[in-house]
């Protein structure tokens, strides 16, 4: 180890030195990962396991704490040197956010009135980020590691290598700074990892060092978005001093007011309920769910802004809502709207009325600006405890995504968001949350469940920064549906969009996403067909290789002697329902139909609801409930409704 940059070193021979470095302490350090290589030896699928054991003998890390550290970023991904949406760099994340938003180009989807509530003018507000003045420290955390380190910026985003050894330079320092030893036992390196996470409070860095040491505790292993293999051996029985806490100089983060577990860090940054203009008010409506009407969806949002702009948006009285927002780089989650609340996220005022929203930093069509797995994991924490609170079922009919709910009206069906996008790893979060999709029935089955390999599942997106142009190639969660068995076939055609399909990164006409469930058309070799849209859509299903695995569940298929049943887009109640001094609302089908012999995976039965809030004053405020019944089905990439007096519901077992 060098207590200062050598600056007469050049970058080969610090790297030759590291690995040098590697292979002699193998006997020492490899033997938590697996057998050690003979001296020289190291395939190129093993190249930054090698890493790791470099820059660990070289700044006296213990290499599992470097490695979960490491996974907590990145899950060791490297992103061929793109940077996360916080301007985060390689397998450390290490960030130059000045860098990265320099040279970002990204463009928003969708004009939808986030309110979707057609008794109300549409809002549309300004989208204008504003823009930060000063980056805080946990954005620039690789210029400090170029400065420990001795290696160039430019080789601290671009080599994983280099990154690696930034990152455990980071980390002697803050055990320096905290007058810890460099001790080889990795329980002495809380206080230094809980700093590594650059939050600025004690709950949010003791949040994210827990994670780290539950890694350790576990132990992981994968294969790396470059093919590299890495793994970390479990340690069940590794106690960290979290008392080294303590003495980070770190603030205290208060939780009060929020409604977050405890295994999260969570602030209240309350969105404004104030009035304004003439008779107007924002920006969003006091509710008293569940009490008043249940909640029945979680909706995954990404805020197509960073972190500091977009909790400046929420805090103003005239723009929009949302109840919570969630850090990339470290996980913090900010709480706006109270469960209780009506906040205005979804474009939809029926899933509004009975959703929570969460915005994730991060930006849909920049599939290189990647989301951390600190935040996947605070946000899986979250989402599980909102879920057992209001009974929110942990499925993809109830936890959707932006891009799933439906346009409430036709007019609105164009302009409806399409994030958190292709990229979103649905398959992952899942497994967070502790709901894995799994074939339940077998490879015949009448339903299946989207479920591709995300990684290797790299389907051609365009417009990510130039409409028309290639996306970079990335894994995904979404697989494309064809008008036939064969990709010569047409792209399956949205009525409702009433556009031509495209591969754009935006255009939902010809796609699944993980997790969705459909009932089976027809099959013809690698090939499978479901209905969707009203139509027999195509995606290509090696047996070798399937993108979907067999399940069991319900269908609504029309009623017999119905040649074809509506659709809607919200489950209004009918007009006899509502009381006197509230407006009866149109029950308006969309587009859409469903013929005669199609089917439709169910994901609930709910009666028609309404819930009227037009006024500052809460007074006037009801909640209007029918009685006729609805299903929301999976339609087409978005939920719909259904009448249950238009259709049967039949079971799938196999």
């Amino acid at each position: 180890m060098r207590s200062a940059p050598d600056s007469t070193s050049t970058p080969g021979n610090r790297r030759a030195r590291r690995t040098a470095g590697a292979l002699a302490s193998a006997a020492l350090l490899l033997p938590l990962i697996g057998a050690a290589p003979a001296a020289g030896a190291g395939s190129s699928a093993d190249r930054l396991q090698l890493a790791f054991a470099s820059a660990a003998a070289e700044y006296h890390v213990p290499q599992s704490v470097l490695l979960g550290v490491s996974y907590l970023q990145s899950r060791w991904d490297a992103h061929a040197g793109a940077p996360s949406v916080s301007g985060g760099y390689g397998p450390m994340h290490l960030t130059d956010a000045r860098t990265a938003l320099a040279t970002a180009s990204h463009h928003s989807e969708g004009a939808e009135d986030a309110r979707g509530d057609s008794a109300r003018a549409a809002l549309h507000p300004e989208t204008k980020v504003p823009a930060n003045s000063e980056l805080p420290a946990r954005l620039k955390t690789l210029t400090k590691a170029a400065d420990l380190s001795g290696l160039s910026q430019a080789e601290l985003r671009m080599d994983p290598a280099a990154n690696v050894a930034g990152g455990a330079a980071l980390l002697a320092d803050a055990q320096r700074k905290l007058g810890e030893p460099l001790s080889a036992d990795p329980a002495d390196w809380y206080g230094a990892v809980a700093r590594f996470s650059g939050a600025d409070d004690t709950a949010t860095a003791a949040a994210y060092a827990n994670d780290v040491y539950d890694v350790l505790r576990t132990g992981e292993e994968r294969t790396t978005d470059a093919g590299q293999q890495i793994a970390l051996a479990a340690q069940p029985d590794l106690a960290p001093d979290t008392a080294q806490l303590r003495r980070t100089g770190l603030r205290t983060l208060s939780a009060a007011g929020t409604e977050c577990p405890k295994s999260v860090s969570c602030e209240w940054i309350p969105a404004p309920y104030e009035e304004f203009g003439d008779n107007d008010y924002g920006n969003h409506d006091l509710g008293n769910r569940p009490a008043s009407q249940s909640i029945k969806y979680i909706v995954i949002h990404d805020t197509e802004g960073a972190w500091d702009g977009v909790l400046n948006l929420v805090q103003d009285p005239t723009y929009v809502s949302w109840n919570y927002t969630l850090r990339s780089t470290d996980g913090l989650i900010a709480q706006h709207v109270k469960a209780k609340d009506v906040a205005w996220h979804a474009g939809n005022w029926y899933i509004n009325a009975k959703s929570i929203g969460l915005e994730h930093e991060g930006f849909l069509a920049a599939p290189d600006a990647w989301y951390t797995e600190a935040m996947y994991r605070s946000s899986a924490r979250l989402v599980k405890y909102l879920s057992a609170k209001y009974r929110v079922p942990l499925d993809r009919q109830h936890i959707l995504g932006h891009d799933n709910v439906p346009g409430p009206t036709t007019s609105t069906v164009p302009g409806m968001h399409t994030d958190p996008g292709p990229y979103w790893d649905w398959r992952h979060y899942f497994d967070l949350l502790g709901h894995p999709f799994k074939a339940t029935a077998g490879k015949k089955a009448g339903l299946v469940t989207i479920r591709p390999d995300y990684a290797t599942n790299q389907p051609a997106y365009t417009g990510c920064v130039t409409k028309g142009q290639p996306c970079a190639s990335h894994g995904s969660g979404e697989v494309r549906l064809y008008s036939g068995p064969g990709e010569t076939y047409p792209l399956i055609k949205d009525i409702g969009l009433g556009t031509t399909p495209t591969i754009d990164v935006n255009d939902l006409s010809s796609r699944v996403s993980t997790g969705q469930q459909y009932a089976v058309a027809d099959r013809d070799g690698d090939w499978t067909a479901i209905w969707y849209l009203g139509q027999k859509a195509w995606f290509k299903n090696p047996k070798k290789d399937p993108v979907a695995v067999g399940a069991r569940g319900l269908v609504v298929t029309p009623k017999p002697g119905l040649a074809s049943i509506p659709v809607y887009g919200r489950a209004y109640p009918e007009s006899s329902a509502y009381p006197t001094g509230v407006p009866a609302q149109a029950v308006s089908p969309l587009p859409y139909t469903i013929p005669a012999g199609q089917k439709y995976v169910v994901g609930d039965k709910l009666p028609g609801e309404y819930y009227y809030a037009v006024t500052f004053t809460t007074d006037s405020h009801k909640v209007v409930v029918g009685k006729d019944l609805y299903y929301e089905i999976q339609y087409g990439h978005r939920v719909e409704f259904v009448r249950a007096a238009d259709v049967n519901v039949v079971p799938v077992r196999k």
